[in-house]
């Protein structure tokens, strides 16, 4: 019986993790040299090509020295959280990858907790010790005051350490001895990790994740805890509400290199794939048919935002989209919650209106993205904060903020987080720049990104974990410029819009259809503002000199959907069609 280690490698947002199972992939020789070479293989999904993140956990399985490796790669945002502690149920041990330069983050101390109360074996991984400035000792031992803050066990505080460059391909156990490749990091993985074990006795399977294949219909993905399981043999599947229902196992899949391999078994502490299992949902047993017996079901931290989505009923509604009905938004999002774990959906007192509770601004806005790619058209209001009532008391949810700035901009960061109610806890040099760390009301991040971006000029790195829920803090003094709203249905024009632009900043260009209610710009002021944007110059037969000048208008101002989320105000919504993001008033009449 072949040995099995099961690794899942987790790490900040950015620290080089899938990189480092690039690297993994190579050494390994699983890749056809003949075909062409991209970059990061596992980031396969166009969203998380072009943001540069992974959002989704995914399997890669390599043999080295005669031993299967399963390696897990997990997302580092804190907003995918949901992803990394369910997927941790299938490891054995975790890769904890470490910037040099940056050392241990916030998200670092949310997935290294989440590891360490599973109790997995961990190996430290300090990578990019190429970089400038970088500290690989002072980060090792920054990593031991974390784990000891997290309470580890003795035998999880007695870890290795593998320092490295990923991109480089090369691990050594030295970090200035570096070396040509990385069989340091995948001996210390044989050594390290526990061998997955073989329990005897009846089947146990949960399910941890799922895929979909047009020809197969859904997969379910996850380690086989107990005994073996066979295929075309009957099995029981444990539900979430105590019902069972006995299901046949039509295929099995092992993962192999980057693809998956048809097996007619699969032992107890491999990681496989099911097909012909329709009805089940994450955190399900495949179990014994005779004396089926269900593993603890998958707890995941609960949401702390919510965003009402609803169907777009703006003038320009099925222009754009193929999906517009509100049975269209309905079933997408009821589907998105099957695989999506930490996503929630409620129902309100109309049809038409749907409360979806997340993670997170990034964990809702990457559905929506997703949602207009596939082709829908919806509308959604502004993000706003789960409160709670804890022993009598109004909380609200609590981050930790995170701020890596240039010295010379440090009072400016400062004076913005703390305008949001936000408590600055550590602030120390970091090379060349200034390390800020605050504890801040979740809701005061919102629309917090773009201020600071502004003020620092691009150059604040910024990072927030969710730390718990606490006191409600009360209301900001933060002042918000108020809207320049259209008044007429039409196209824009280039004379009406120069002759408002010391009124404000604007969102849209000339020549562009936009209707009456539609958010256009930005007021100077703090009130709303509402401006005919669809009148021409009245034309004479005489002319003056000087007064029939060029028009010189300023570029409009762009941004993204996150940003856009983040912007617009309690009384107002944000239309998203898969051309077009335009924000509107609720009510204007």
């Amino acid at each position: 019986m072949q040995s099995i280690r099961n690794i899942a490698i987790i790490a900040h947002v950015d620290h080089g993790k899938t990189t480092l199972v690039d690297k993994i992939i190579d050494q390994a020789k699983i890749l056809d040299e003949r075909k062409e070479r991209t970059d990061l293989l596992l980031d396969n999904n166009d969203l998380e090509r072009e943001r540069g993140i992974t959002i989704l956990s995914k399997n890669v399985s390599v043999n080295y020295k005669d031993v299967k490796i399963n390696v897990i790669d997990t997302p580092g945002h804190a907003d995918f959280g949901g992803e990394v502690e369910r997927v941790l149920k299938m490891a054995d041990g975790v890769l904890l990858l470490v910037d040099a330069f940056e050392g241990p983050m916030p998200q670092t101390r949310f997935v290294l907790g989440k590891a360490i109360e599973l109790g997995l074996t961990p190996i430290v991984v300090v990578n990019k010790v190429d970089k400038e400035n970088c500290t690989p000792d002072l980060v090792h031992e920054k990593v031991f005051d974390l784990m000891f803050a997290l309470e580890a066990t003795e035998e999880q505080l007695d870890f290795t350490t593998i320092y490295g460059s990923a991109k480089n391909g090369w691990m050594s156990t030295d970090w200035q001895d570096p070396k040509e490749d990385l069989v340091d990091l995948l001996d210390a993985v044989i050594e390290t990790i526990p061998e997955a074990p073989y329990r005897e006795g009846s089947p146990q399977m949960q399910i941890t994740s799922l895929d979909y294949s047009s020809f197969k219909g859904r997969i379910a993905i996850g380690r086989v805890f107990r005994g073996d399981l066979e295929k075309n043999k009957d099995y029981m599947l444990c539900k979430g509400d105590g019902t069972t229902k006995k299901v046949r196992i039509k295929e099995l899949h092992v993962f192999e290199g980057m693809g998956k391999v048809e097996t007619d078994k699969v032992r107890s502490g491999d990681i496989c794939a099911v097909t012909g299992i329709d009805d089940f949902e994450i955190g399900d047993t495949i179990a014994d048919l005779e004396n089926p017996e269900a593993l603890p079901r998958i707890e995941v931290d609960k949401p702390t935002m919510s965003m009402l989505f609803t169907i777009n009923n703006s003038p320009f509604y099925g222009k754009e989209g193929k999906y517009v009905t509100s049975r269209h938004l309905r079933d997408r999002l009821y589907k998105e919650t099957e695989k999506n774990l930490a996503l929630r959906i409620e129902d309100t007192d109309t049809e038409d209106k749907f409360n979806v509770f997340g993670r997170g601004i990034l964990h809702l806005s990457v559905l929506i993205e997703t949602m207009r790619r596939e082709g829908y058209e919806l509308q959604v209001g502004r993000p706003q904060v789960i409160l709670k009532e804890i022993d009598g008391v109004k909380c609200e949810p609590y981050e930790t903020l995170v701020i890596d700035v240039p010295e010379d901009l440090a009072s400016k960061a400062i004076n913005l987080v703390t305008m949001r109610k936000g408590d600055l806890l550590v602030m120390e040099p970091k090379g060349d720049l200034q390390h800020l760390e605050f504890d801040i009301p979740s809701r005061g991040l919102i629309g917090l990104r773009n201020k600071l971006l502004t003020a620092t000029q691009g150059e604040a790195i910024i990072n927030h974990r969710l730390r718990g829920y606490d006191a409600y803090k009360g209301e900001f003094s933060d002042l918000v410029n108020g809207a320049i709203i259209s008044s007429e249905s039409g196209k824009a024009t280039a004379y009406a819009i120069d002759r408002l632009q010391d009124r404000g900043r604007f969102f849209i260009d000339p020549n562009q259809e936009i209707y009456k209610g539609q958010v256009v710009g930005e007021n100077a002021k703090q009130d709303d503002l509402a401006v005919n944007l669809i009148k021409g110059k009245k034309l004479t037969n005489v002319r003056a000199s000087g007064s029939d000048d060029g028009v010189k208008i300023a570029p409009k101002v762009d941004m993204s959907l996150e940003e856009c989320m983040e912007y617009i105000k309690d009384d107002e919504y944000l239309e998203v069609t898969p051309e077009s993001l335009r924000m509107r008033k609720i009510d204007f009449r």
